[in-house]
């Protein structure tokens, strides 16, 4: 087709509206819900300009930018008005069309008013083709756009020509990951390195971020344990003229069962596996080494069966030193790699947690840092793991729970709480959210010190550890004397009921011996005034959580649930439990 067909094929779409609008999901996964959609547009499907790369070339050569985003932006509001599509509205804009002379400003707000779409539900999404020098005019133009109401994102972060740049002045609401990071991140620790970056950017700037392009469930598992809230890409669902509304059609089931629950701990060892191919027991030892001599940041080769099982590993440096014996390259420049092959390997399924691999790994007596181990999924080779990536996620964890966690009993605080909960209603999972308090603290801590009642705060998060199951449950501290249980199990009344003897029972010891024959202490209440008080006993606020009742509620709201419950409790007199079952809430 020659330009100027092409040219006659723009002016056609323009003047009779042969636009097609389709509709990208974007997923919020701690909430399960679609945050909204991305507008994307189409030419007609017969015509060579159906592509969005060609039908926009087209019209940035002819000069026809703005008029051509103007119609797609038209197209896609109308669209979404019409389907009464509920989220956000995702609307592409070039920066080169913002600075056109004939640029009209105003136009999509009043679109959207005939529409009768707010402006706070439309996002504006800055898309980057080609370099942008004017940073003053664009800053005008999309502050402009942030006055009137609308949010303002920035595509394709990383891709870009100056998007960092763009990052730091505008300080856009949304940033999404360009595709580019996305791909094979779970076999990619550099890609990995990025994408962390960008979130602790986004944090400090205080922006959402997007992880586009997801096709694999394994790039989501691995978005998924960085802390990527807000996924988009085909592996969710493809751009439609009729998307889905409902996130339960667009969430893989597989991955996200797969991902923790109640523990922040690594669920797979996705995010470690390197995709390495092997060799089998019978290939050349002059083929390995050059395998090794063509890698030089290869350590390690698996040998596997006839049924693909791993049945030894060969490393560098052990390979190396048995070649350096007397005789040895004459010896086995014609054997097969399986005579110098180390059958004492280990090797991991793909399924287990990071934390299983990192105590088999320290149980093991010879196994040294540089040595690679083996991951496999149903007994089948997959491909290698690294010792120091196991050591640095390990690490990073630590941190991690130890940046957030209370200072006192060492338990998850605020922020791994909601995280918790979030997870939950993720997964609509049933369980029990149990909000701890103790009776008659702050009096005690009135008259006995400070360092007595931190004694009470330890006992009771030893009770609670007590309780629980570490693999399925969960304990946080959220300050003071303020604690939150979450648990899975079908007894958990029972559990509670041991939990609230236990306490009363392991108190006793902190008492002067004239209170607990009173079985009362004298203090002076929150008016200054002397009041008797009952010994410390626990207070709990329960909300039983309902699998059909998730989708309805969001951590906050569970917290807040879980937090009148509580000051229910707190209106009877001595150890009680008060419950909100979220079904009849």
């Amino acid at each position: 087709m020659t330009m100027t067909e092409q040219l006659s094929a723009l002016s056609s779409i323009l003047t009779q509206g042969g636009l097609h609008s389709l509709f990208q999901p974007i997923v919020c996964l701690s909430e399960r819900r679609i945050l909204g959609y991305e507008a994307l547009s189409r030419g007609p499907s017969n015509s060579p300009l159906h592509s969005p790369i060609n039908l926009f070339a087209v019209a940035r050569h002819a000069g026809r930018l703005t008029e051509l985003e103007i119609a797609c932006r038209e197209s896609a509001c109308r669209r979404f008005s019409q389907q009464r599509l509920e989220g956000k509205l995702f609307l592409n804009v070039s920066p080169e069309s913002l600075l056109e002379p004939q640029y009209q400003s105003g136009l999509t707000l009043k679109l959207l008013q005939n529409l009768g779409i707010p402006a706070s539900q439309v996002v504006i999404e800055l898309t980057e083709q080609t370099p942008t020098d004017d940073f003053q005019l664009l800053y005008n133009a999309l502050h402009h756009y942030r006055d009137m109401g609308f949010s303002i994102a920035l595509d394709d972060l990383g891709a870009g020509y100056s998007s960092l740049r763009l990052w730091s002045e505008l300080r856009p609401d949304y940033v999404k990951i360009d595709r580019h990071f996305i791909d094979g991140i779970h076999l990619d620790p550099v890609k990995r390195e990025f994408v962390g970056s960008i979130l602790q950017i986004a944090k400090a700037s205080r922006a959402k971020v997007v992880a586009e392009g997801i096709e694999l469930p394994e790039e989501l598992a691995v978005l998924t344990e960085m802390g990527v809230d807000l996924v988009q890409g085909y592996l969710i669902c493809r751009p439609q003229e009729h998307p889905p509304r409902d996130v339960a059609q667009l969430l893989p089931g597989p991955v996200l069962n797969s991902l923790p629950i109640l523990s922040d701990e690594v669920s797979d060892l996705g995010a470690l596996l390197i995709e390495q191919p092997a060799v089998t027991g019978d290939t050349p030892t002059p083929q390995v080494l050059e395998a090794f001599r063509r890698q030089a940041n290869l350590n390690s080769l698996a040998v596997l069966d006839a049924q693909q099982r791993p049945c030894g590993i060969v490393h560098r440096h052990s390979l190396s030193d048995a070649l350096l014996k007397p005789f040895a390259t004459d010896l086995f420049a014609r054997k097969p790699i399986s005579r110098l092959m180390s059958d004492d390997f280990l090797a991991v399924e793909l399924t287990q947690s990071l934390q299983s691999v990192s105590r088999l790994l320290t149980s093991r007596a010879r196994q040294r840092i540089e040595e690679d181990f083996i991951i496999t999924h149903q007994g089948r080779y997959l491909g290698l793991g690294r010792v120091i990536d196991v050591l640095k996620l390990i690490t990073e964890q630590k941190i991690q729970q130890a940046r957030y966690a209370n200072p006192l009993t060492l338990l998850p605080g605020n922020v791994p709480i909601q995280q918790c909960l979030a997870r939950l209603l993720q997964q609509r999972r049933q369980a029990a959210i149990c909000y701890v308090d103790i009776d008659s603290f702050k009096p005690f801590n009135d008259i006995y010190g400070y360092a007595r009642g931190d004694e009470v705060l330890l006992c009771l998060a030893q009770c609670l550890n007590e309780r629980v199951d570490q693999s399925r449950d969960f304990v946080g501290h959220i300050g003071g004397d303020d604690f939150m249980l979450v648990l899975s199990s079908q007894d958990w009344q029972l559990r509670l009921d041991l939990l609230l003897a236990d306490f009363e029972k392991q108190c006793r010891r902190f008492y002067r011996s004239e209170h607990l024959e009173a079985g009362r202490f004298i203090a002076h209440n929150r008016l200054g005034q002397r009041q008797e008080f009952p010994l410390l006993s626990l207070s709990i606020g329960v909300v039983q959580l309902r699998p059909e009742t998730c989708a309805e509620l969001d951590a906050d709201q569970l917290a807040d649930l879980a937090s009148q419950a509580k000051h229910h409790a707190k209106e009877v007199q001595g150890a009680s439990v008060y419950l909100i079952d979220t079904a009849a809430a």
